[in-house]
């Protein structure tokens, strides 16, 4: 199969499923574009849930042959800034890490509004149903909504990151005060107590309650710095980590704190 073929494919089978569920007609796009943007919005809306095993094996192979084309990033790829830090500008679904953050929702889930730009839409999307199967079967077991603070590990199935540890940061609604403060400490902290359990070598951070969750990025940046450097420093932890920013303000803040 071609790349085309194989999203003609999972896109027939999501809209099919769709179909027998809601009893409603949609009509499948002509443009590979248009398929991506269905493939994706109907991806994010279904539960958790496994497709045929044919289907799961070709989106599989689909978002691989993705991920190629977007090209695979390493941390050799990187300068390191400070001693195991490093600062990275891009699609953190291109980084082949032991693991990479996501900034969730309190209900581990995922993102189930479709083709919306948060971090934990883009890390679903590119991973793969899997994830939110993993993700339910955890939830399962737990306590809910998941506490701010934690950190949770799944894997990263079709990411070239091997895993995902998903964190629940701080929603700012009015101004931050130190509970808020503490609370994303407690993100970046959980995350790397959670990656050196496990052995870990290498964790890719997000920018944890930016964005959506309205935490000022100049902020947050200082917090997840300090919080970083004071963990290394105290555990003598080998752990490389890595900043990880997409817009560009962000990267003047931390190119500036790490400077």
């Amino acid at each position: 199969m071609t790349q085309q073929e194989r999203l003609r494919y999972l896109v027939e089978g999501l809209v099919a499923e769709y179909k027998e569920k809601h009893k409603e007609h949609l009509e499948i796009p002509v443009s590979e574009e248009e398929q991506f943007t269905l493939f994706r919005s109907l991806c994010n809306i279904r539960p958790a849930g496994a497709m045929p095993i044919e289907w799961m094996k070709v989106e599989s192979e689909y978002l691989n042959t993705l991920t190629q084309e977007k090209g695979i990033v390493t941390i050799n790829d990187m300068k390191e800034r400070e001693p195991k830090i490093y600062l990275w500008q891009g699609d953190i679904t291109r980084l082949s890490v032991d693991a990479i953050v996501n900034a969730a929702n309190n209900q581990l889930l995922g993102c189930f509004a479709p083709n919306h730009k948060c971090i934990d839409n883009t890390i679903h999307t590119f991973a793969g149903i899997e994830l939110r199967m993993e993700c339910a079967r955890m939830t399962e077991y737990m306590e809910m909504p998941e506490k701010t603070g934690v950190a949770r590990m799944t894997y990263g199935y079709n990411l070239p990151a091997k895993h995902v540890l998903h964190t629940v940061g701080p929603i700012i609604y009015d101004e931050v005060t130190d509970k808020e403060r503490n609370e994303l400490a407690a993100s970046y902290r959980s995350c790397l107590e959670l990656a050196n359990a496990y052995n870990l070598h290498s964790i890719a951070f997000c920018c944890i309650s930016t964005g959506e969750f309205r935490f000022s990025n100049e902020e947050a940046a200082r917090i997840a710095v300090d919080t970083v450097r004071t963990y290394l420093k105290e555990t003598n932890s080998k752990i490389q980590v890595i900043f990880n920013v997409f817009k560009d303000i962000d990267y003047e803040i931390y190119n500036r704190l790490l400077g």
